[in-house]
């Protein structure tokens, strides 16, 4: 019974978010937000104590603890926008979002779509996906992506729907009539787009990596993916502007042609993490890692072979 009541407090909670914050006037909510984010700043809880050891991993031991101090605010302020954003987006005029987002690398999408093979876009938890993904769709490639089951249910019903709205397909990660793997490989096989988060692996089948120096577990499927159907893996990068959004997408990541499908996948995984940590490393305030992701901060575990799964996260919440 109490557990039904806060999952109905929760889910409340976000339908509220969608309905009060597009009748408040813009720069109200962000002044809210602003406050809430240095307010759990000042809380210091566990989240900003995982994301304060993240970003250290990614700036080094030499920067000072005031600049941590600085950078840790400045980053909740970042994830602070992009709730406020999530929230906002379905009543904001996309085309003026549109014109306020700049693309990078776009010959590297366009030139792998024309090989008529599919595209895996792989992603940090950084910026705003939806604004990618406003962009994606206006650029002629209503995209794929796998959506992690919340609970409660309609709380996951909502994102979905949000999402769909934008122009995404939406798989249930579990659940669904069929895998969420067969789906994502049957649309690359037709030259569909398809989305992937790709820092953080919340099973046991992802692949280690060297990240920022040091070893760290993130997901195994864009690579698998792209191994097993011929498509293109492109690793991107999103920030935010004062005023506006950007993002890059990277150069494709060289699969190797030979040897077993587990030493590939492993080679393309880390160099596919190799772009991101370097992406992240220009632009660490807009990364919003707030969650373990390094093998020391995680408890042990045996890990389960790479290709058991295809899909490990998904972009549905932070």
């Amino acid at each position: 019974m109490l557990q039904r009541v806060r999952d109905r407090a929760i889910d409340l909670g976000y339908a509220a978010g969608w309905g009060v914050l597009t009748a408040v006037p813009e720069p109200v909510s962000a002044r809210w937000f602003r406050a809430a984010a240095d307010a759990a700043t000042v809380r210091n809880g566990a989240s900003v104590q995982q994301l304060r050891k993240n970003l250290r991993r990614v700036v080094g031991p030499a920067v000072s603890e005031l600049r941590m101090d600085q950078l840790v605010g400045d980053a909740v302020r970042s994830y602070a926008r992009y709730w406020l954003e999530t929230f906002r987006l379905p009543k904001m005029d996309h085309d003026d979002i549109l014109a306020r987002t700049a693309a990078e690398g776009v010959e590297h999408l366009s030139e792998a779509i024309a090989r008529g093979k599919g595209v895996v876009l792989a992603l940090p938890h950084q910026g705003n996906w939806d604004v990618a993904s406003l962009w994606l769709v206006a650029y002629g490639q209503r995209f794929t992506t796998v959506a992690e089951r919340l609970k409660p249910e309609s709380l996951f019903d909502r994102f979905v729907a949000y999402r769909e709205s934008l122009g995404m397909e939406v798989l249930a990660l579990t659940g669904g009539a069929r895998p969420p793997s067969e789906v994502l490989a049957e649309r690359l096989r037709a030259g569909r787009v398809i989305c992937l988060l790709a820092d953080r692996d919340l099973s046991r089948s992802g692949v280690e990596v060297r990240f920022f120096g040091e070893a760290a577990r993130v997901p195994g499927g864009p690579a698998l993916l792209a191994a097993t159907t011929g498509a293109a893996l492109l690793p991107v990068s999103l920030w935010f502007t004062p005023h506006g959004w950007g993002h890059r997408i990277n150069a494709p990541i060289e699969l190797p042609t030979g040897g077993r499908l587990r030493d590939r996948v492993v080679a393309a995984t880390q160099a596919m993490a190799d772009v991101l940590a370097h992406d992240i490393a220009e632009r660490p305030v807009d990364w919003h890692m707030l969650h373990r992701l390094w093998l020391a901060d995680l408890p042990s575990r045996p890990p389960r072979p790479v290709l058991d799964a295809t899909v490990s996260d998904a972009p549905v919440s932070r």
